[in-house]
């Protein structure tokens, strides 16, 4: 598999694609019938990028379509943006999302376009300082102050606590539960079962 990276500006969006000698229409998720969505939100420096990509990673190693888009590379109209992204994605696969997503109407955006699972990934405000001061690229502390303190409640599908829970369990924990959402969705509505 490779990576690829594509836009321009600065812009990058990570593709993992298979090789052309393996066979994508028989994925090794069968019960996904159409793309799923996966949004992993939270404050700044909560830790949603890391375990993103360990998420990416786990799933790519599946031979799967999987595709991961980050708020961080879009600098104006980011959530509209990820939803056009989104919405023009393959049909098939699993889509992962990495942004905060502290306003409720974002979400409300993502959960208009189909199968959508939130991820919160939750840290003490200390945690998510100490994090960003750790960044190559930091925000302001103010900044991750005011996310912070606005964060909207969120009915979340998972909560993560990155204070408890290591990264690479994180990814356990969602890749597992992954599996759980797609065997639901391939479930027959309870009226066409046959008795």
């Amino acid at each position: 598999m490779s990576t690829i990276g594509i836009g321009d500006h600065g812009l990058s969006l990570s593709v993992l694609l298979l090789p052309t000698s393996r066979r994508t229409d028989s994925l090794v998720w069968p019960r996904l019938l159409s793309t799923a969505v996966i949004v992993i939100c939270g404050p700044p420096g909560a830790g949603k990028t890391t375990i993103a990509t360990r998420v990416r990673d786990r799933l790519a190693e599946r031979d799967g379509p999987v595709r991961l888009y980050h708020s961080d590379d879009f600098s104006s109209r980011t959530y509209e943006q990820l939803a056009e992204q989104v919405a023009s994605a393959p049909t098939t696969g699993i889509t992962l999302v990495d942004g905060t997503f502290y306003r409720r109407t974002w979400r409300t955006q993502f959960r208009a376009l189909g199968d959508v699972r939130f991820v919160h990934v939750t840290a003490t405000l200390e945690t998510c300082l100490e994090r960003n001061r750790r960044r190559e690229d930091p925000i302001s502390e103010q900044g991750v102050h005011v996310v912070y303190r606005e964060f909207e409640a969120l009915d979340a599908d998972l909560e993560i606590d990155p204070d408890r829970c290591a990264p690479a369990g994180a990814a356990d924990r969602i890749v597992a539960a992954t599996d759980r959402w797609g065997e639901r969705n391939a479930e027959p509505p309870a009226d066409s079962r046959l008795s």
